[in-house]
């Protein structure tokens, strides 16, 4: 375990928890993403919780290059593109770089 990532992501963690109860990556995503797309508290189905999740996906992974900003749709939602793949990594792995990404991500907004 690198103990200096999970320091790191515990700040995540306690920018949320107090408000929102126990989080993991996904729903550090979802907030993300519901931040991304702008439009404050929606009722969302189970298919659109997924698109938002992906969007934040995409917000988090675009300074690395994987994805591009391309602007917004008529309905304010943000579009990217898959500009590369990501490798293929294992569960483990690719919690790791996400973390490391929203990590990345909270510290650009001078938030942690």
């Amino acid at each position: 375990m690198d103990l200096e990532l999970e320091k790191e992501w515990r700040k995540v963690l306690d920018l949320f928890e107090k408000e929102h109860g126990k989080m993991d990556v996904s729903s550090v995503l979802f907030l993300i993403g519901i931040q991304e797309v702008g439009k404050g508290f929606l009722k969302l189905s189970k298919d659109k919780k997924i698109e938002v999740i992906h969007v934040g996906i995409c917000a988090v992974l675009e300074p690395y290059g994987y994805y591009s900003f391309l602007g917004k749709d008529e309905d304010g939602w943000p579009h990217f593109e898959n500009n590369q793949k990501l490798p293929a990594l294992d569960s483990d792995e690719q919690k790791k770089i996400l973390k490391e990404a929203i990590i990345s991500y909270f510290d650009n907004q001078g938030l942690i």
